[in-house]
């Protein structure tokens, strides 16, 4: 447990200087990182104890693999380095108090884990949901009180629920079981504290990539044990720029809906589910019987989904190689393919067309190697890869266009949620 005089004197602290190089990057670093714990400590030593351990859980950006998941596909995704920080105190009460920045305190019973459909959405049911998981599978759990302060960045896409969700499980993995829990386990219970506690159905992919760290190669082949290998990430020739473009997601259900219903379409006309389960030379020999039954954009659609998993498979290659070449075309590719084929860059009713303004902009900038959509499209958020030395004129450019607020610059971090070793 850490104390006053160790928080005191962080600085000199030899031990933290080297958690926050490998857990941030220069943006947020060194001087950022004092100042944040330290705060957090004060607010915390102030309300509930001053001896204290802290936990760290970063956000995740999907790399490569756009809309493949659902099918059943192959998909590359990455813990970042903006975090959720917690200062953490074990209790014997049987309580979890979680108290984040600005909001009131959550404050759950060990003894009362049942489903409430009155806290769907609220941060309540995640706590509720990792614990519940935790003890139906056999596992310790225990009273803790929580200090929260998070940089995850919201509407971004870079999952701050599961974000949360995975540091609870972690703060009951140290405090109550030895740290001998794996990361997929800890993915596990966040999903289900996700999708049956806080009613939002959802895949493994955002906790898997938070809780493993690095870069997460996942096969959804088996989606009760997907096959996943986490890889570290070793470009240290580029940034990372994740841009909101605009827009509302709000009335985009539809969208989204039609193209695992599109996928699958094909899928069953080639007798199975999921696309996954078709032989991709299967598919390509039925296209002419497929285009009287099916929309062009249809097989389009599919068309995207074999070409990714391999691109996904080349890229994890790529990174395992560190061939940064191979990499950026992969990235390239996938965005092409996105844009393209799956054509989810822009909804056909959307005359702002915000995510591709933002791409071709980035295309015509020197230094970025790559770009592409994030996450599910429509609306919202792009990521570059660029050179260090071009970053600043990438990110001044956009600025304009996208104002400050929306320009993240991000790194890949190699560790998942984890106790910060101080």
């Amino acid at each position: 447990m850490l104390n006053a005089e160790t928080i005191a004197n962080l600085k000199n602290n030899e031990k933290f200087a080297k958690a926050v190089g490998e857990l941030y990057t220069d943006a947020n670093g060194l001087e950022y990182q004092l100042k944040r714990y330290a705060d957090i400590y004060s607010v915390h030593a102030a309300k509930y104890s001053s001896d204290v351990l802290f936990f760290s859980s970063p956000g995740r950006i999907e790399l490569c693999g756009n809309h493949t998941d659902h099918n059943n596909g192959k998909v590359l995704c990455a813990s970042i380095s903006v975090d959720t920080v917690a200062c953490v105190t074990p209790t014997v009460d049987g309580t979890i108090i979680v108290e984040s920045y600005g909001y009131p305190p959550i404050k759950v019973d060990l003894n009362s884990l049942e489903i409430d459909k009155s806290l769907y959405g609220k941060s309540e049911a995640l706590v509720k949901g990792v614990a519940r998981y935790f003890k139906d599978n056999g596992m310790k759990v225990g009273g803790f009180t929580a200090t929260t302060s998070s940089d995850v960045f919201k509407g971004a896409g870079v999952s701050s629920s599961a974000c949360f969700e995975v540091l609870i499980a972690e703060i009951l993995n140290i405090l109550y079981n030895g740290s001998k829990l794996d990361a997929i386990t800890k993915a596990k219970a966040s999903h289900y504290a996700e999708s049956v506690f806080f009613g939002k159905p959802c895949g493994l992919l955002d906790q898997s990539a938070i809780a493993l760290g690095g870069v997460s190669y996942i096969d959804f082949k088996n989606t009760k044990m997907p096959k996943v290998e986490s890889i570290d990430w070793n470009f240290d020739d580029m940034d990372i720029v994740l841009t909101n473009t605009g827009g509302d997601h709000a009335n985009l259900t539809d969208h989204y809906a039609a193209i695992r219903r599109e996928m699958e379409e094909v899928a069953v006309i080639l007798g199975h589910k999921t696309l996954r389960k078709v032989s991709e030379e299967k598919f390509y020999a039925s296209i002419p019987a497929l285009s009287e039954k099916v929309s062009g954009r249809a097989i389009l659609r599919a068309m995207h989904f074999f070409n990714e998993n391999k691109r996904v498979v080349k890229a994890a290659q790529a990174i395992r190689k560190a061939s940064g070449k191979k990499f950026t075309e992969c990235i390239n590719g996938s965005g092409d393919s996105s844009y393209m084929m799956l054509q989810n860059c822009y909804p056909a009713e959307d005359v702002k067309e915000r995510i591709p303004l933002g791409i071709a902009l980035s295309k015509g900038c020197e230094g970025v190697k790559a770009v592409r959509v994030h996450g599910g499209g429509f609306a919202g958020t792009i990521l570059a890869f660029v050179a260090k030395d071009k970053t600043k004129a990438y990110t001044d450019m956009m600025k304009k266009v996208f104002k400050d607020e929306n320009v993240f610059v991000i790194g890949i971090r190699n560790h998942g949620a984890c106790l910060v070793d101080i």
